[in-house]
């Protein structure tokens, strides 16, 4: 053993002390990445007004972020199994924090877009490696309270994010957004390197899947891109629809093709075959939707159809927030306390489902309290089932397949959340040009009102520009703030039915018991295992007993074949 290998953390031998200092990197680089998503959340509405761009671009802001974190995550998650995962994970810091500064020089919307599409490299690199680096020093059954501390990094940097956004654009401007996690992602860089000691795994070679990253760039993207265009652009039924629908499928079969073939598949089909793992993705897309749905659009609501600045608007999300952190903390806690998990994952989906749906009633008039409690029990059912759902797929999976089923659910998360944004922005364009139509005798009204201001004013709404509400005259404001707020809660029905869809995944979960021990030590339980056949006697033993009998007092050892299996 290397004197490097000596240093590293043995799992359960971690105090709670050690533990606690080698996630400390982990928690701040989760942090920095979250903060540098969030800061912003609140100031986009500000940002696309200003850039000039419109509702259509203000969707693809935050989807091509989404979206090449959806395709990086399963290559991060690949490179995490074939090599070493700190260096993996420094990596994601740099090339996510480098992307978001760059983003704060954007000109146009089409620049800001494509930084963006850059940034979520390196978050999809962030969100998979987190969970793989934390399975390497604690067991599942340890994990629960952990996570826990992952839920409220998150959470912290989810309510202060928006609030300090808004301060910087309202006091400084919103470019002073996207230079703000520069010093905090240095200190994450120092401190990954300092705290973050993992035991030393044997190199394989790497082999990344170009064609697959290829096929299913391209169809999601397809897919996404008619999404956005059709009803605006071009008709639904039309020739463009044809080749842009057509051409998604047809990429969707032949990377499905491609990865039953190529030797080091990108999504390997097989972790299918495990039904925790195919039942948790098809939850997680539900958690998607709602978790980056509700990011997006409750900021528009607050912004748009209540005439809140980006610093009220952080403010006025705090409730959703609220309900996340005391539920991921909370329920962590439990699950390491008393082993359970299904009840609590069953609990969180059906909150998805009541928050969903509530969300989409509201109106911009909706008493602000109705509408706070709607908030926290979305952010409840996020927080129960998001972090809860990687845990019992790491829980089942073979220990050298961390990296990859983690990542799979993060990367189906993170589809169903570009997906679910792109079709529920899609929806809100569609609405809004709607009601635009059916109130324009309202409309005109309002401008006849303003005198000398009118053609100012409908010079600016017929440049299809997205619209800064809370600067309109009251006569116009309120007819827009009832317009997107139509639009806004209509939306939320889209995440509806995936939240119905993902509490029968969850019922239909395996309520398996989570195991004690950590991936290394599966790892070496599974060596010991093939030690212990190559050698005649061991072969001997175990056709005489079916089971490898050990002294009782070594908690490190499984004690028999069952064991060893639930290991892998």
């Amino acid at each position: 053993m290397s004197a490097s290998a000596s240093t590293q953390p043995e799992g359960k031998n971690m105090s709670r002390r050690g533990v606690l200092e080698a996630l400390s990197g982990l928690l701040l680089g989760m942090f920095v990445s979250m903060l540098a998503s969030t800061v912003v959340s609140t100031s986009l509405p500000v940002i696309i007004h200003d850039l000039e761009g419109t509702q259509a671009a203000f969707t693809w802001v935050v989807t091509a972020t989404l979206l090449t974190t959806a395709i990086s995550t399963p290559i991060w998650g690949k490179l995490a199994d074939l090599t070493n995962r700190k260096v993996l994970y420094q990596l994601a810091i740099v090339i996510f924090v480098l992307a978001t500064a760059a983003a704060g020089f954007s000109q146009s919307p089409e620049m800001l877009i494509a930084f963006r599409a850059v940034q979520g490299i390196g978050a999809g690199g962030l969100a998979a490696l987190s969970q793989v680096l934390m399975a390497d020093i604690i067991s599942p059954r340890e994990r629960g309270r952990y996570m826990g501390l992952f839920g409220a990094v998150m959470a912290v940097a989810t309510i202060g994010g928006p609030l300090l956004g808004g301060v910087i654009t309202d006091a400084w401007g919103w470019r002073w957004n996207f230079f703000v996690a520069l010093p905090v992602a240095v200190a994450a860089l120092l401190i990954v390197q300092r705290t973050l000691h993992i035991p030393a795994h044997a190199r394989k070679e790497t082999r990344i899947d170009y064609l697959g990253i290829v096929l299913l760039s391209a169809s999601v993207s397809l897919l996404l891109i008619w999404v956005t265009l059709a009803g605006d652009s071009f008709e639904w039924m039309s020739v463009e629809t044809l080749l842009m629908v057509g051409g998604a499928v047809i990429g969707a079969v032949l990377f499905v093709i491609t990865e039953l073939k190529v030797r080091e598949p990108l999504v390997p089909l097989t972790l299918f075959r495990n039904l925790t793992f195919t039942l948790s993705v098809i939850a997680s897309i539900a958690t998607g939707i709602a978790m980056f749905g509700a990011s997006v659009f409750l900021s528009q609501y607050m912004q748009l159809a209540r005439g809140a600045t980006p610093t009220e608007a952080g403010l006025m999300t705090i409730p959703m927030i609220g309900g996340l952190l005391v539920a991921s903390i909370g329920v962590g806690a439990l699950i390491t306390r008393t082993g359970r998990w299904k009840p609590f994952l069953i609990v969180g989906a059906l909150l998805l489902i009541g928050g969903a749906s509530l969300l989409s009633t509201i109106h911009y008039d909706t008493d602000f309290t109705l509408v706070s409690i709607y908030m926290a029990m979305l952010g409840a059912g996020i927080g129960m089932t998001m972090q809860n759902l990687v845990l019992v797929v790491q829980n089942t999976s073979r220990p050298t397949e961390i990296g990859v089923a983690s990542s799979g659910v993060t990367f189906f998360r993170s589809l169903g959340g570009t997906i679910g944004v792109s079709v529920m922005g899609a929806a809100l364009a569609s609405q809004v040009t709607t009601l635009v139509s059916d109130r324009k005798d309202d409309i005109q009204a309002a401008l006849m009102s303003l005198g000398d201001q009118a053609q100012t004013w409908a010079a600016q709404l017929q440049s299809g520009t997205l619209p800064q509400v809370s600067a309109m005259p009251e006569a116009l404001r309120i007819v827009f703030e009832d317009i997107y707020a139509t639009g806004i809660s209509h939306s939320f029905l889209i995440a509806v039915p995936f939240a119905v869809l993902s509490l029968i995944a969850i019922v239909f979960l395996p309520n398996k018991p989570l195991t004690t021990m950590t991936t290394t030590e599966r790892l070496q339980a599974g060596e010991a295992d093939l030690a212990t056949v190559s050698v005649p006697e061991g072969m001997n033993a175990l056709t005489a007993t079916g089971a490898v009998h050990t002294d009782a007092a070594d908690s490190d050892a499984p004690v028999d074949a069952e064991t060893r299996r639930s290991a892998r």
